[in-house]
């Protein structure tokens, strides 16, 4: 679990987390886009779940909310050294979430993670660029896709979720191109 004094402490309203994944800077990531940045300005905490490709990204992230990241496979040391991790359990506002950046192919993944991570009620992950928001035996699976790198998607994207009294009440995926 995640020291508790990275994350705020938000009480009697919902907490909002924004999640982004595969921002691949500086080839796709130049500066955080206004439509990612309107996001960002709303949110308690941003996860980022790998491939930031550099850490100026998470200190550019760190101007708008406290963050949690993993480390994508595109990922240099300069990552790692700013302090992802190559997975993450965290308790925010009392759910329990796990990250990490590849999940590994489709068929199987909500059971492949339940045993990755027992406790979690909630597992972020990024890697395919391809948004999901599914449940399947009481995990719920997220992955936000890319803002800045689409590929066969129609648009960028980013995550939002809402946490209330330690239950997730929203999973947004929020298209930003």
């Amino acid at each position: 679990m995640v020291q508790a004094s990275r994350i705020p402490v938000v009480t009697g309203r919902p907490m909002r987390v924004a999640v982004l994944s595969d921002t691949h800077a500086p080839r796709r990531w130049k500066s955080c886009p206004p439509a990612v940045a309107a996001q960002l300005r709303l949110a308690d905490v941003i996860l980022h779940a790998g491939d930031v490709c550099t850490a100026t990204v998470l200190d550019e992230l760190t101007g708008y909310a406290p963050v949690l990241a993993v480390v994508g496979n595109n990922d240099g040391p300069d990552v790692a050294a700013w302090g992802a991790t190559p997975a993450l359990e965290a308790d925010l506002g009392g759910l329990r979430v796990a990250m990490i950046h590849d999940s590994g192919q489709a068929q199987g993944r909500p059971r492949r993670m339940r045993r990755r991570f027992p406790g979690a009620d909630l597992v972020v992950f990024g890697h395919s660029h391809i948004p999901l928001d599914a449940e399947e035996g009481g995990l719920r699976i997220f992955n936000p896709g890319s803002p800045t790198d689409r590929r066969r998607q129609p648009r960028g994207t980013v995550g939002v979720l809402r946490i209330e009294a330690g239950r997730l009440v929203a999973a947004d995926i929020i298209p930003v191109t």
